[in-house]
């Protein structure tokens, strides 16, 4: 017999990628509960979140989609248009533009924080019903929906679940779906620093023996640190006095940019590489950092959880077309198949880039050396490299 629905969905996370998820089957005409541990946040303030992310071509489209794009406000999204990538211990280097994908530019740089807000402001004009501060703790498949169970004793039923509450995700752990992968050992570290040289609108980033270096450039003129470093050398370099600290960062950024100041407050946050062994269990699938979690230094992280939103719902918008079960097991085996490929090679793309630039020994410095000029050389190779960065299929 079939029991009363809350919603034909129920998102559990509404960070950007559950946000992003809800908004997008809302559209499609499904009724959505999206539901987050925390409190609602505030309005952002005037200074600059401390986290950014670096949204694609594709990511963009998608918030564009969803007419969260055109909320955000100018003054506070930067555009970059070039990457200027070198390895300290060979001296190589090779650049992207935006001429490679015909574009005007190859991404933008967003605040986290800013972003978030914007998805929430858009959930009620979409109908989304935003149950914040509730956390899920467990759920039950049944033939024709999902008890979802929350930790203050409540019940709610939904044709499919969306497991989208982060790396630890609860639900994942109470689906009992596995995660491979390992600790970095390391923390990125994140500032944002007033350069004396303009930025450029261009993404810098130095590969250094101990971890990579980004200097992402800000709307505001000034750049956005991301620092990877051993967790003690990542601990001491924050207990460092301001002027003491911007040097460091100068020192390891080659003062590409110049003499730097340091012009926020500090923070830094542990790296894993995580995927999950599926995407999906009966009636729950899984999104973002739920399913995957990759090392920072390509940027893609919630790229790839916005690239499981569009896959997800491209399949559910045509599921609702035809009048079918969204929460149907062929169905969620095709999202996982689909998602847990791409994202396994990237993941694994990342993780390898990580070491290889990691190794000290002459002959492999040597040999990544050559590989980079060989890259920059190749125009056709990069332009490709540039293409799936953005999320553009082959």
């Amino acid at each position: 017999m079939s029991r009363r629905l809350d919603a034909d969905v129920i998102v559990i996370g509404a960070g950007m990628v559950g946000a992003s998820a809800a908004l997008a089957l809302a559209r499609y005409g499904y009724a959505v509960q999206l539901l987050d541990a925390a409190a609602e946040p505030s309005a952002p303030g005037a200074e600059l979140d401390l986290r950014v992310v670096a949204l694609a071509p594709s990511s963009a489209r998608l918030l564009s989609e969803l007419d969260v794009w055109s909320q955000l406000p100018r003054e506070r999204v930067a555009a970059y248009r070039a990457m200027h990538v070198w390895d300290a211990a060979s001296g190589a280097a090779f650049d992207f533009d935006a001429g490679l994908l015909d574009a005007q530019c190859l991404g933008w740089i967003v605040e986290n924080r800013l972003l978030q807000w914007t998805l929430w402001q858009a959930l009620g004009r979409a109908g989304v019903l935003l149950r914040s501060a509730t956390q899920a703790v467990g759920h039950v498949a049944e033939a024709d929906s999902a008890r979802l169970d929350l930790a203050d004793g409540t019940q709610l039923r939904a044709r499919l679940l969306l497991a989208v509450d982060g790396r630890e995700s609860p639900l994942r752990q109470a689906a009992g779906i596995g995660v491979r992968g390992h600790d970095y050992g390391q923390r990125a570290v994140v500032a944002h620093l007033r350069s004396a040289r303009p930025h450029a609108d261009t993404a810098w980033q130095r590969f250094l023996p101990d971890g990579p270096l980004a200097l992402l450039p800000l709307a505001d003129g000034r750049v956005s640190l991301v620092w990877s470093l051993p967790e003690a050398e990542a601990a001491r370099v924050l207990a460092l006095d301001a002027g003491e600290f911007a040097h460091a960062v100068g020192v390891a950024s080659d003062f590409r940019l110049g003499p730097l100041q340091l012009d926020s407050a500090r923070a830094a946050f542990a790296l894993r590489l995580a995927l999950a062994e599926r995407f999906a269990a009966p009636r729950l699938a899984l999104l973002g950092d739920a399913a995957h979690a990759v090392h920072p230094l390509a940027g893609q992280g919630v790229n790839l959880g916005l690239r499981d939103v569009q896959e997800l719902c491209d399949l559910l918008a045509s599921t609702r077309r035809a009048g079918r079960d969204p929460g149907a097991a062929t169905l969620l085996a095709r999202y996982a198949r689909r998602r847990r490929s791409a994202d396994w090679l990237d993941a694994h793309a990342f993780d390898a880039l990580a070491r290889v630039f990691a190794l000290r020994a002459t002959p492999a410095v040597a040999a990544r050396g050559l590989g980079m000029h060989a890259l920059q050389a190749l125009p056709a190779l990069k332009r490709t490299l540039a293409q799936h960065a953005a999320g553009w299929p082959p």
